[in-house]
């Protein structure tokens, strides 16, 4: 199959070639004809798998149909972080090579007035962040009276990072006839009640099982001691060499540590977060992917969308709190069919997250130990299946464990899994909204 083959034209199919593509990734082979079509689309794939160019390449080519008459923009697509946006604009920029295509791109962060300027020049696509988005408009700077096609990128992110509200007020600005696409890594239930409302009789694509990890990535965990885990890594990269490991923190606060700690070690290392600058976040990936820094440091939040080429390591420096975000941080490697690398130091009172990992990947990851890093405490081989409390204090009479006062004996008491991510008593809601302005 070629991309000549799914109706593209040959303009369009020489920009992939420029590229280096010449074979159509699965999500594409079954995306690109449907939103030619003029269909509504949803559709759910791994990250790596070409999900950009699976909507860019139909899109460019729906608006060189017809020219533009106005200043448009007659696409707009909505992404959760500066970085996606910086990229998927990118992207439309390559593959537009051969066709007069005007883009823009506008994000949080930076300086608003430059970007007024080139919406007043006229351009047919958008690439956008909801949040600015939102301040340009209540500015008078941009208009949605002329848009054909909306995109939503990595929706079920924008969702988590509370960007709803903009959604919706966005999509009750926009014109009623149109045509709308909506991407995602995974199909929630969150996600699919968004598109009832959305979507027209959409076309379903879904290349990857619901919440899986890739195939192609070798995963493994590594326990250790929380106080040891900074000097393993560190033993990690320089024993193997590495040149080029992305590692994940749950905080901004933990990004900047371990970057210092990892500086001190003489490791070159850069942080990337919602507190960095756009003009820092930029240079520390440009750095990263020129290979003048050996790791980079991200939150969750910072990493969504980064599209690195043959990044052979990922290292979870800490788990994540909700499970699906293990799937999304090491979907980093491995992308366009290449192997990978997914390694995750886990300590005792990580155990709940892990059980939570592998009870939704529905596999256990091997252990390996690294002599001299033995931990005080063993990891489950096995992650506990939920027990019956009512048959548990019938059998023990004692709380269900055997021990008076129902604590248990094991590691792991320390909240974790997903009530570690989505806080009770309103927790979740500050955390997204933090998230939000942090994008």
């Amino acid at each position: 199959m070629s991309f000549s083959s799914l109706g593209l034209s040959e303009q369009l199919v020489r920009a992939t070639t420029d590229q280096g593509y010449e074979t159509p990734s699965p999500i594409q082979a079954q995306a690109i004809p449907a939103v030619l079509s003029g269909r509504d689309v949803m559709a759910a794939a791994q990250t790596g798998t070409g999900k950009t160019a699976g909507f860019t390449l139909p899109l460019l080519q729906r608006l060189g149909e017809n020219p533009r008459t106005g200043k448009g923009p007659r696409a707009l697509i909505l992404t959760p972080t500066r970085e996606l946006a910086a990229q998927v604009h990118d992207s439309v920029n390559l593959y537009s090579k051969y066709v007069p295509t005007k883009a823009a791109v506008v994000f949080g962060g930076v300086k608003i007035n430059p970007q007024m300027m080139k919406l007043r020049k006229g351009l047919d696509v958008l690439v956008a962040t909801p949040g600015r988005l939102m301040d340009l408009y209540q500015q008078n700077a941009v208009r949605f009276n002329e848009v054909e096609i909306l995109v939503l990128d990595e929706a079920d992110r924008m969702l988590d990072m509370g960007f709803i509200r903009d959604i919706r007020k966005i999509l009750s600005l926009l014109p009623a006839k149109r045509q709308n696409l909506l991407f995602s890594a995974t199909f929630s239930n969150e996600i699919r009640t968004l598109a009832e409302g959305l979507l027209d009789n959409p076309v379903q694509v879904e290349v990857a099982a619901r919440n899986t990890s890739a195939d192609n990535i070798k995963q493994s965990v590594y326990p250790v001691d929380q106080s040891q885990k900074t000097a393993l890594l560190s033993k990690l990269v320089r024993d193997n060499s590495w040149d080029q490991v992305l590692v994940f923190t749950r905080t901004k606060h933990g990004a900047n540590r371990l970057t210092q700690k990892l500086e001190k070690d003489g490791i070159t290392a850069a942080a990337i977060h919602g507190n960095k600058s756009q003009g820092a976040r930029t240079r520390a990936l440009a750095d990263f992917k020129a290979g003048e820094v050996r790791v980079l440091v991200a939150t969750d939040i910072a990493a969504r969308g980064l599209d690195i080429k043959q990044l052979p390591q990922v290292v979870n420096f800490e788990l994540p709190n909700v499970p699906e975000d293990y799937v999304h941080r090491i979907g980093r490697t491995g992308r366009a069919g290449e192997s990978g690398h997914a390694l995750s130091l886990v300590s005792a009172d990580e155990g709940k997250m892990l059980a939570g990992i592998e009870r939704l990947i529905k596999k256990q990851l091997p252990r390996t130990e690294v002599e001299g890093f033995e931990p005080t405490n063993n990891l489950p081989l096995k992650p506990k299946a939920k027990a019956d409390p009512s048959r548990a204090r019938a059998r023990n009479g004692n709380g269900g464990n055997g021990r008076p006062g129902g604590k248990p004996r094991s590691f792991g008491d320390k909240p974790g899994g997903r009530s570690g991510g989505r806080s009770q008593n309103g927790g979740g809601q500050r955390g997204r909204s933090a998230q939000r302005q942090s994008a």
